[in-house]
């Protein structure tokens, strides 16, 4: 090889290296810049959490204000009760969220167990219809249960908002636990029953232990759904004074404003749902290494 060649051989091996870095920095500043845009918001609602300030970017000093605020639900400054319509309607979030989480887990799992052992044809047509629920904008499926109810006349209220996230809810938990199927050893339910047990037994004591990572993760995907849902719970709440968390915050803000007390609430929100997601990550790991050195 010339002196000539090898120099252009280096200069193309130098203007690829240059081609790999910019794209290589490239990539990581606009992840970057989306991991700013997505946290940025809830980093401020953190920041602001620590001031006094009734008014939103006004920082009056740091305090634990607004956190004592609200878990005694009384302002001690401005001698104060605290909207007690927030507190009812924390309650009824965390109440409908756990009640719709725990029956749309228990469905989805059957479902998923189903699903499962159908044939394979049949199999991708309603794995097909299941996916359906999670596409649909949340108005579309609000206003389609809405219509039902007033069809079926039945009153809206608690009962017709917890069916309501239940529906909406159990298409997440058939695809969060239909990979532990996959990944399960299928002679393992019949080698059970060859055993002596019952096919509840077998379920019970040989299919959910398999399935329970997968349960878990439809749960807390549930839960944090039904908290965040909006739409669904507006078009099906009624009129009797019931409030979810999403249905308060609208109502809050066109008042023209928020409650304070709302960005502690939301900064706990948040770290829980950080650390539940951090816990599960972990937990998967382990099993992930477990199986691995198997």
């Amino acid at each position: 090889m010339t002196n000539q060649q090898l120099s252009s051989a280096q200069q193309e091996a130098r203007r690829r290296s240059r081609q790999l870095m910019a794209k290589r920095i490239g990539g990581q500043a606009y992840l970057w810049l989306l991991l700013v845009v997505l946290y940025a918001p809830i980093l401020l609602i953190f920041i602001f959490s620590f001031t006094q300030s009734k008014v939103f970017g006004n920082w009056t000093g740091f305090t634990f204000h607004l956190y004592e605020n609200l878990f005694t639900g009384y302002d001690s400054t401005a001698q104060v009760r605290v909207d007690p319509n927030l507190y009812r309607a924390i309650f009824f979030t965390i109440v409908i969220a756990v009640c719709a989480a725990t029956i749309a887990t228990l469905l989805g799992t059957l479902a998923a167990i189903g699903l499962f052992n159908m044939r394979s044809r049949l199999r991708k047509g309603i794995t097909f219809l299941n996916s359906i629920p999670m596409i649909n904008p949340d108005i579309l499926t609000g206003i389609s249960l809405f219509l039902l109810f007033v069809f079926l006349n039945i009153s809206r209220g608690f009962t017709t908002v917890l069916i309501a996230h239940v529906v909406f809810c159990t298409p997440y938990v058939v695809l969060s636990v239909m990979p532990r199927l996959m990944q399960m050893n299928p002679n393992l339910y019949e080698a059970a029953l060859d055993l002596g047990a019952t096919p509840a037994q077998a379920l019970r004591k040989v299919m959910l232990p398999e399935l329970r990572p997968g349960m878990v993760s439809g749960f807390i995907l549930a839960l944090t759904l039904s908290i965040d849902d909006f739409g669904v719970t507006f078009f099906t709440k009624g009129s009797n004074g019931l409030e979810t968390l999403s249905t308060f915050i609208y109502a809050d803000a066109r008042k023209g404003g928020l409650t304070p007390e709302l960005r502690p609430l939301f900064s706990l929100i948040f770290f829980t749902i950080l650390v539940l997601l951090i816990i599960m990550n972990i937990r998967t790991n382990k099993q992930l290494n477990k199986q691995s050195k198997k």
